[in-house]
């Protein structure tokens, strides 16, 4: 009997400890399947150089893999925006800020000051203006679509104004 509390104490006591182990992200060298995790769960808190939790620093090639992630649409508890933004108003979907991410290496700055895409044409910045699941979805084959075409050269038979936009034409912009 002495043997078998024994052993159920020692298996709950591992279990616990290993149950209490925080997975770090590397702020210069990010995974994004462990971010997504974190993001998900709420549990994401990597601080970028200035001390402030941010979104780690994410490459031109880890581009692939934050799209698989563009149409999940799981409302997450929050988002690392930068320091500067004073947005903390509705929910916000994991594939739009993967999305955000996406765009924010694109132009190798923020995107913008929050990880919502509006109407290109909204006169102000109410949840009416902001996209429905089905937008983003759209906004997402779009990035798939650029991403797709920006691994060939660009020629004089495929100068397009929209050849480095993913969302030119769609009515939608970052916010």
């Amino acid at each position: 009997m002495k043997n078998i509390v024994f052993i159920i104490t020692m298996t709950l006591l591992l279990l616990g400890f290993c149950g209490c182990t925080d997975e770090v992200i590397d702020y210069n060298d990010p995974d994004v399947d462990l971010f997504v995790k974190q993001l998900k769960d709420g549990s994401y808190k990597t601080k970028g150089p200035d001390g402030y939790v941010e979104v780690p620093k994410f490459a031109r090639e880890d581009i692939p893999k934050l799209l698989t992630y563009a149409d999940d649409l799981t409302i997450i508890p929050s988002f690392p925006l930068p320091p500067v933004c004073t947005y903390f108003g509705t929910k916000v979907r994991l594939g739009e800020c993967m999305l955000w991410i996406v765009e924010s290496i694109r132009l190798g700055q923020y995107a913008s000051l929050g990880c919502k895409m509006v109407y290109a044409d909204a006169t102000n910045y109410e949840g009416i203006y902001f996209l429905s699941n089905e937008e983003v979805h759209d906004a997402a084959k779009r990035y798939r679509f650029w991403w797709e075409n920006s691994q060939y050269p660009q020629t004089q038979w495929t100068i397009t104004p929209c050849y480095n936009d993913p969302l030119c034409g769609s009515g939608y912009r970052w916010w």
